[in-house]
């Protein structure tokens, strides 16, 4: 969890002295971070991951909770974009997906084996791979797709960007389609590995985004109405009705309770940055959310 919560701090402090330093050139930079992470690392880590991975009926009743879960607070995003606050389709696409793209991997799979054990692993596992995965590369791509101003403006050009610039969900199909010949321990090990080039490089990215909207000198990161919207959708209302309906319906590991309760994820940046999405409300958001679920992390561990 140390070494988490220092990786982040450091790829943010980064990425601020970075825009700090060298200005709109470092905009250029977390472009071209983002579209390598997008076209080149996420397609990796997705194929030899999901390659490895093989899916059976026991899947586990909790894990359609969480599907249903995502879907309502997402449907709950829409209406409040789109109705409550009047939103623009970019910025109510960008609501939409900080609630339903979940970081249940850099920061759940940590917190889970520092504050539950190792025992608990083995399900947090299985929730960011069956459902954070499919959520980010199938749906929060097509959300960005649907909404984002970049991805076209009829229906049908909208329908092809998501095909066709939709590396991750190739990846995927492709990943499960595999035999694991061709997925060697070597190969799935340097997947592993990438992952946390992608924590660092994403956070890098956040951090350069946040520091364009500083002013007078000083990064501000007001919590506005659609970032407390965001907030509560993804940290409040979303673990509540989980654990209402676990309660009602089926008991579900602890873990489960843990990663439904995790901030954005930093893969929603990927998402605003190749369909065109408000970028700002999705730092921000990912921000808020990231550091009050880091400060809950650290207590929880401190007591």
């Amino acid at each position: 969890m140390t070494a988490v919560v220092a990786a982040i701090a450091a790829s943010v402090a980064g990425g601020l002295a970075v825009e700090r330093r060298f200005g709109e050139r470092s905009q250029a930079v977390a472009r071209a971070v983002l579209t390598f992470m997008f076209w080149v690392l996420m397609p990796f880590v997705t194929f030899f991951s999901l390659a490895r991975l093989h899916i059976t009926t026991g899947v586990g009743a909790g894990l359609v909770l969480g599907y249903a879960t995502l879907a309502v607070v997402g449907a709950g995003a829409y209406v409040v974009g789109s109705r409550v606050l009047r939103l623009p389709r970019a910025s109510t696409g960008a609501l939409i997906v900080v609630v339903v793209v979940v970081n249940t991997g850099y920061l759940g799979l940590p917190l889970v084996r520092t504050l539950l054990g190792p025992d608990d692993l083995a399900p947090a596992i299985a929730w960011d791979s069956l459902i954070s995965g499919p959520m980010f590369y199938i749906a929060g791509l097509a959300i960005g797709a649907a909404f984002g101003a970049g991805a076209g403006a009829t229906a049908r050009e909208r329908l092809r960007t998501y095909v066709l610039r939709n590396p991750p969900l190739l990846a995927a199909v492709a990943g499960l389609l595999a035999p694991d010949a061709l997925a060697p321990d070597v190969l799935v090990d340097a997947a592993h590995g990438v992952v946390y080039v992608l924590l660092v490089a994403g956070f890098f990215v956040l951090g350069v985004n946040l520091a364009a909207e500083a002013e007078h000198g000083f990064l501000r990161l007001p919590l506005t109405r659609t970032v407390g919207a965001a907030v509560v959708l993804r940290l409040v209302v979303a673990p509540a009705l989980f654990a209402a309906a676990s309660a009602i319906i089926v008991a579900v590991p602890d873990a489960y309770l843990f990663q439904a309760a995790m901030p954005s994820g930093i893969n929603s940046l990927v998402v605003a940055h190749a369909y065109g999405l408000d970028l700002r409300l999705t730092s921000s958001a990912l921000a808020w959310t990231t550091a009050f679920v880091i400060l809950a992390g650290v207590v929880a561990a401190a007591l």
